[in-house]
């Protein structure tokens, strides 16, 4: 056990079809090293994990989205799987939680098909992202620079591709979780924020 994340909250926005590694993983890092995960989704009770296509566990959801503010937490983990961002990204509440966690210079960590709820919160122009393959094209389309690699991290922006990523996103995520803030983080936001 470490402490590196001692006292500090990080929330973790999934809802059904999340890739299960992609939430138990990060959430035991965040846990070992301290710090205390907490499951964000757009309705309470539960949520379905998913491995791929098929149906894994479920988890108990600790607040919905409408419960909370990004000012409760230090940091936030979007991990992926299908069904999981695409949905998200049709939720308006979930989309101005993620974008406030960059207007406040907050780290965020994200994997897999996870980006799609930055495209759509207006994130990632000029900043470099990996992601699952298939997102590249949203990505550079909203004005990111899209990455082939195992993990990278702009400016407290940490991202990756895949589930086998997941050791090397897991630490670059807590390293930057214990930074805190990142001024730079705020920038991306106020070039491409638009009225809403």
């Amino acid at each position: 056990m470490g402490d590196e994340l001692k006292g500090k909250k990080i929330a973790f926005l999934a809802t059904d079809m999340v890739e299960q590694v992609e939430l138990v993983e990060p959430w035991n890092a965040v846990a070992a090293a301290g710090g205390t995960p907490e499951l964000i989704s757009i309705k309470s009770g539960e949520i379905q994990g998913f491995q791929h296509y098929d149906k894994a566990d479920t988890f108990k959801v600790d607040k919905t989205v409408e419960e909370v503010s990004a000012s409760d937490y230090d940091g936030l983990v979007q991990p992926g799987g299908v069904g999981n961002p695409d949905t998200l990204r049709t939720d308006e509440n979930a989309v101005n939680f993620v974008r406030d966690f960059f207007k406040q210079g907050k780290p965020v960590a994200v994997i897999c098909h996870g980006p799609w709820i930055l495209v759509e919160a207006g994130v990632v122009r000029g900043r470099t992202v990996t992601s699952w393959p298939s997102l590249q094209t949203d990505i550079r389309n909203a004005g990111g620079n899209w990455a082939d690699e195992e993990v990278h991290v702009d400016n407290g922006l940490v991202t990756s591709r895949k589930p086998d990523d997941l050791p090397a996103f897991n630490k670059k995520m807590i390293e930057e979780f214990a930074e805190g803030k990142h001024e730079e983080q705020k920038k991306s936001v106020h070039a491409e924020a638009s009225p809403s």
